[in-house]
């Protein structure tokens, strides 16, 4: 479990959230994590669950006998006269009616928070997924403007003589990223897939596609001593590169 979160289940919030509580940018804190992360969406769960049985475990019981004993005042005072007898059942009814409009609403109002916590959530989602976007562009156009940047040319080996790309790494800003301009035909069943090793660890950088954007750049990860890779892999994909079915390095 990630550090963040566990610091975050820790804290009360989510117990604030579930009495209302919280403030406004705490439930919007709340309401993020609980979207965005399963574990505390489990735990959320699982309060509200909690909750709920407590509430039901320690509800007021109507006194015993207490019934009846409406029912006999209701009959006394038949006798003295039909009418409280009518007002008694009108006003059971209204009631009756009450509590019925009265969980109609709640049930309604309940259904139209869940649905505003979805769409709010799927907001904040697609503000996070723009603000990555424009921090790629904005890192895109660092690499390919500043003077500081290297262009590695990258061809294929007898395998893809056909494969061209173009790296561009800035040791300042510590920025990398690739343009794959061209890829040779493979058959349906392989694809090519890219890799880095940064530090000693092998990264997937996912299975490269064939762009109508040719000048589309995709970002690497930045190492002063880092190694690309693309491989021939089956289709889909491979969790670890096929050695023999390197075409093409990149040191960078």
């Amino acid at each position: 479990m990630k550090e963040k979160i566990r610091i975050f289940l820790d804290s009360d919030l989510l117990e604030k959230y579930l009495l209302g509580d919280t403030t406004m940018e705490e439930s919007l804190r709340v309401e993020r994590y609980i979207a965005m992360h399963p574990e505390v969406r489990d735990s959320y769960n699982e309060l509200q669950e909690n909750l709920e049985s407590y509430a039901k475990l320690h509800a007021l019981k109507a006194p015993e006998g207490l019934k009846d004993r409406i029912l006999w005042k209701i009959r006394q005072e038949k006798r003295k006269g039909n009418s409280f007898y009518k007002y008694a059942v009108a006003a059971s009814i209204v009631a009756v009616l009450f509590a019925g409009s009265s969980y109609f609403f709640y049930n309604q109002n309940k259904n139209l928070q869940e649905k505003n916590t979805i769409v709010n959530n799927k907001i904040k989602s697609l503000e996070m997924d723009m603000k990555v976007q424009l921090e790629d562009l904005r890192n895109q156009y660092i690499v390919l403007n500043n003077p500081n940047t290297k262009k590695l040319r990258v061809s294929g080996n007898k395998k893809a003589k056909e494969l061209k790309a173009v790296a561009y790494i800035n040791p300042v800003k510590k920025l990398s990223y690739i343009n794959v301009s061209h890829l040779p035909q493979l058959p349906k069943d392989q694809c090519f897939q890219m890799w880095a090793e940064v530090n000693g660890e092998l990264v997937n950088l996912g299975v490269i596609k064939k762009f109508e954007n040719k000048e589309q750049l995709l970002a690497l990860p930045y190492s002063d001593k880092a190694i690309g890779y693309i491989t021939i892999e089956p289709k889909g994909g491979n969790e670890t590169p096929t050695v023999k079915n390197i075409v093409a390095n990149i040191n960078y």
